[in-house]
């Protein structure tokens, strides 16, 4: 097997892996808190992570070099978070995944004004067009938007602006930062919620919640080894194939059927979005620089490849 086509096999892995994390998410939705959930997922995920961050002899210590940036990364990562794990539990998971698909598109736009990058008339028109899906999707007018919808759209906003800020720092700070930084406040943060909110654990469920927090490990380190392996080009559109695997989840377990328009909205979605990777895959190989891998709309928790 070539290291390409490992790398798509393992990418495949990787994103089914993510979309098993955000079904159990929306199972559990029902029965606890979101703040409740995010803190012990984290929990299970901020050992095997620390851990593995811990046992790296090239990190000499874990002192940020711009602590502002990083702490507002940070909190961005809250943000995002708890709107992204809020959306799942109230809205059908392809419903949701449409939503946060427009993260490379709005990561595009920020560039410009964050980052004072040239985008081009093509991009432009990619996102433009992705926008169009959203709106699709939404109906405005049409069909009631919920709490649920402007989560997922603040949550894809989050991780935007997230990312914008992690290509402002280039090479400034250590992945190790830029790992536990997040975890930790976002532990902490959530923390500070549970005596408000706090909902009795069953046996079963804490299992189903240190399923959420290994998962989120495993499939994270898988994406970054699938990166390593393939091109990001020929990587990041594979996220999209979490859309497949939401809407096998939401028929199988919680009876969703998606409608035509948001099928009809996610493939535009996501079509523009595999535009915006292939086009900023091609300007960075001109430019002899490594391509941004921006594609994965994830919560900013953990190694993310980003």
């Amino acid at each position: 097997m070539s290291a390409t086509l490992k790398g798509l096999v393992i990418a495949l892995v990787a994103f089914a892996l993510f979309s098993s994390h955000d079904a159990i998410i929306k199972h559990l939705g029902g029965s606890y808190p979101v703040f409740q959930i995010i803190f012990f997922s984290m929990l299970f995920a901020y050992v095997p992570t620390s851990i593995m961050m811990l046992a790296d002899k090239a990190v000499d210590n874990f002192r940020p070099h711009h602590p502002f940036l990083v702490i507002l990364r940070s909190c961005l990562s809250i943000v995002a978070m708890s709107c992204g794990f809020y959306a799942f539990t109230v809205l059908p998971l392809a419903e949701v995944y449409a939503l946060l698909f427009a993260m490379p598109l709005l990561i595009t736009a920020l560039s410009v004004p964050l980052l004072g990058e040239t985008v081009r008339a093509q991009r432009w028109a990619a996102v433009v067009v992705g926008l169009v899906g959203v709106l699709i999707v939404l109906r405005p007018g049409v069909t009631d938007l919920s709490l649920g919808h402007l989560a997922a759209l603040t949550a894809a906003f989050s991780n935007a602006l997230s990312t914008i800020l992690v290509r402002k720092l280039g090479g400034k700070e250590r992945p190790a930062v830029l790992i536990l930084y997040p975890m930790t406040l976002v532990m902490i943060a959530m923390s500070m919620t549970l005596p408000f909110v706090y909902v009795p654990v069953e046996l079963p469920d804490l299992g189903a919640l240190a399923a959420i927090g290994f998962l989120s490990v495993i499939a994270q380190l898988c994406t970054i080894f699938a990166y390593r392996a393939a091109p990001a080009a020929v990587v990041a559109p594979l996220q999209y194939s979490q859309i497949l695997w939401a809407t096998f989840f939401g028929v199988l377990f919680f009876a969703e059927t998606p409608d035509f328009y948001v099928g009809l909205g996610s493939s535009v979605i996501i079509a523009s979005g595999i535009f915006v990777v292939w086009r900023e895959s091609r300007e960075n190989v001109s430019a002899r620089t490594p391509v941004l891998k921006t594609a994965n709309p994830r919560f900013d928790t953990g190694p993310q490849p980003r």
